[in-house]
């Protein structure tokens, strides 16, 4: 999987995010979507409860190994006119590869992988 440049920083703030909140499940793997049939969550799916994100919390992908927070989701939907953030925590390769057929199925959503990298560009050295 490609990795973009990206900041330690960035996924410390993830971490932090992440841990000091509880992730609560509110579509289990399996979960039908009610309104198309054909959307079958491939892995649990939640939200980090006191956390904000389009109105409701931070969206997460939970599945089955111990890896922690390893990549996000940047998904662009036409339909509902947004660009969405979803994390994806201890997501096995075969769980990613299912997550991304999931949001990329349909013509009105697309979205890219962004994987860890805990490298410090010499741009992103500072946390002010």
């Amino acid at each position: 999987m490609s990795k973009y440049l990206n900041n330690a920083l960035f996924w410390q703030k993830l971490d932090t995010l992440y841990l000091s909140n509880k992730v609560v499940i509110d579509k289990p793997k399996g979960y039908v979507h009610p309104l198309y049939a054909n959307l079958v969550y491939p892995v649990d799916y939640g939200y980090i409860s006191d956390t904000l994100a389009n109105g409701e919390g931070i969206a997460v992908y939970k599945g089955t190994s111990k890896s922690g927070l390893q990549h996000l989701a940047i998904s662009a939907d036409i339909l509902k006119k947004d660009v969405e953030v979803k994390l994806l925590i201890d997501c096995t390769d075969d769980e990613i590869t299912e997550i991304l057929f999931f949001l990329n199925q349909t013509d009105l959503q697309k979205s890219v992988l962004i994987s860890r990298d805990n490298g410090i560009p010499a741009w992103a050295e500072s946390d002010i």
